[in-house]
């Protein structure tokens, strides 16, 4: 008579064994990729043009934008070689000039004015509110050329970064907005305290206001640092006849022209022109989210 055998039925491994802690750790981590896939996907897409650019500036002329990706051997002389590039140094220290100068003169002016439409009681607050909103709706582009005429004529300033630069010592109209929107969010009655003990309304808000709209303002001068450093059409409408006052973002692209061959210097350059944003927000980005998230608490 012929036996059977019944294989014992398979059971799960205990939490606590090597193996029940290894699938464990995989569930949780295949459960880790499934709800962050989206985020993976939007951090791939905007990071690797990046590491295409800088693997691409290290490569030797031949290599570069072949099939290969990845260099055959590392060719960091290609920095040197675009920083030694006659002009360079100074598109860079223009560059530099005019995001801090820009970004200094537009915090100073602004912040005051935010401050009045945000927390002053007078009449006629909501129509100088509604004319702040609607100068953001003119394009730079139509008054370009009157613009032009008055530095160009009466200051004798083209071929300079000062139109640029100056206009932004009396107020910027975003950044008015934006800094308007976050000092809604403090409480009123720390004003009003500092009043009682004596306050004045500009020790007031250098004493209160501004201590406590340290991310706001934080966040509107990253905007404008970004603005002024990556500005194309400003110094190409009044700088572009005078080469020493060129801006990276203006003369990269006389850089270009010279390099057109040469991909991997031209990489290169880019990837230097991008650094000092790239640095200065990973810094800052902390009271840059934090800002631009408290802007929008109040109407």
């Amino acid at each position: 008579m012929a036996t059977t055998t019944l294989n014992p039925p398979r059971t799960a491994p205990a939490p606590g064994t090597a193996n029940g802690a290894g699938t464990h750790r995989r569930k949780k981590f295949l459960h880790w990729v499934g709800v962050h896939a989206l985020a993976i996907a939007a951090a791939l897409f905007f990071v690797l043009p990046f590491v295409f650019v800088f693997l691409t500036s290290v490569m030797s002329d031949q290599q570069a934008l072949t099939s290969e990706l990845w260099p055959h051997s590392w060719h960091w002389s290609n920095y040197a070689t675009v920083w030694n590039t006659p002009g360079f140094l100074g598109w860079w220290k223009n560059s530099l000039l005019y995001a801090v100068l820009g970004t200094v003169f537009t915090v100073v002016s602004s912040t005051p004015v935010a401050y009045a439409l945000a927390k002053f009681r007078f009449k006629g607050r909501r129509v100088a509110m509604i004319l702040v909103i609607s100068t953001m709706m003119l394009p730079p582009q139509v008054i370009v050329i009157p613009m032009y005429l008055v530095w160009a004529q009466q200051f004798h300033l083209s071929g300079s970064l000062w139109p640029l630069i100056i206009p932004m010592a009396f107020g910027d109209a975003y950044s008015i907005f934006l800094l308007r929107q976050f000092l809604l969010t403090i409480p009123n009655e720390y004003i009003e305290s500092a009043k009682v003990d004596g306050c004045g309304e500009l020790r007031t808000l250098l004493r209160v206001v501004v201590p406590m709209a340290k991310p706001g303002i934080a966040a509107v001068a990253l905007f404008q640092f970004f603005y002024c450093w990556n500005d194309y059409f400003g110094p190409q409408i009044y700088a572009s006849q005078n080469p020493a006052a060129w801006t990276l973002s203006y003369g990269l692209e006389s850089f270009k022209s010279a390099h057109s061959v040469n991909w991997n210097i031209t990489m290169a350059a880019t990837l230097l022109v991008m650094a000092p944003v790239i640095i200065v927000f990973f810094f800052a980005q902390k009271a840059f989210v934090e800002g631009v998230t408290l802007t929008g608490v109040k109407g």
